[in-house]
């Protein structure tokens, strides 16, 4: 018998602890003892661990730390759930002596449990990464076992930049210009819903007029992933996001309404 160790019980960490837990033998680890079952963890600590799953923010020392906890576990594969730079995971690789898995989450922090089954869940894993194979056939297995559907990228360098450019990134831009085109309205007075409903229709039949709700970005995800990965221009989006709270009074009632809605709280 082997078990699951996910190390992070955050908002992330937590619900795949939960998902794991009801298909196979599946333990949580965090610094904050608080957070997790101790009694259950000391049960079963002696027992193997097939995959340790990182649900943990990145930080200066994410490297250093996942080194530490193969050495502290060690696991047959790691599996990276967090959103991390590019390159982190063949860093990480180079090295380790097991195959690493880079598995990117999507979804919204307050029914993530829910939006975990409802997306496919992408990985990654280098190509010369040993037992790679193995690592890619029980990973998939595992998903699986939890209803998860899975798709492989090529590289794990595709899908860090994926995570970071086309979710966290790209859902910042179309904010950013929900925002400029609500100070443009309030500058001539008339109402954004009305001005919007113009492009209702073409979006319904096109797709590619989406109406933002105009609120201001704030959370953990969009603004701090900037700091990711190496790209100025991308950082216009903190700066529209700063001018539209100096310019816009009632940014904080907004982004209430913002965080009630299911259609756009999408923070990971």
């Amino acid at each position: 018998m082997k078990k699951n160790l996910v190390v992070g019980l955050g908002e992330i960490g937590n619900p795949i602890l939960k998902l794991l837990t009801k298909s196979s033998l599946s333990v949580g680890y965090d610094i904050d003892k608080r957070l997790m079952n101790k009694k259950f963890f000391l049960k079963y600590e002696s027992i193997p661990t097939s995959f340790l799953h990182i649900c943990i923010p990145f930080t200066l020392n994410f490297e250093k730390n996942i080194k530490k906890l193969f050495h502290q576990f060690e696991p047959e594969c790691i599996v990276i759930h967090s959103t991390v730079p590019p390159y982190t995971t063949k860093h990480i690789q180079e090295k380790i002596t097991i195959p690493v898995i880079y598995s990117a989450t999507r979804g919204v922090h307050k029914h993530m449990l829910n939006d975990l089954k409802r997306y496919t869940k992408f990985f990654a894993i280098e190509p010369d990464a040993p037992n790679e194979q193995w690592a890619t056939k029980e990973f998939s297995a595992l998903m699986k076992k939890c209803d998860i559907k899975t798709k492989k990228m090529f590289n794990p360098l595709t899908l860090e930049l994926a995570k970071i450019i086309v979710d966290t990134s790209y859902y910042g831009w179309l904010i950013n210009y929900a925002q400029l085109s609500n100070m443009i309205a309030r500058k001539h007075n008339v109402d954004y819903e009305e001005m919007w409903s113009f492009a209702d229709e073409i979006h319904k039949f096109l797709g590619n007029r989406p109406k933002m709700f105009p609120g201001f970005i704030g959370g953990h995800c969009v603004i701090p992933n900037l700091e990711l990965i190496d790209e100025k221009s991308l950082w216009q989006i903190d700066r529209i996001n700063n001018i539209y709270s100096k310019k816009v009074k009632d940014t904080k009632s907004i982004n209430k309404k913002h965080d009630t809605s299911k259609k756009q709280s999408y923070n990971v």
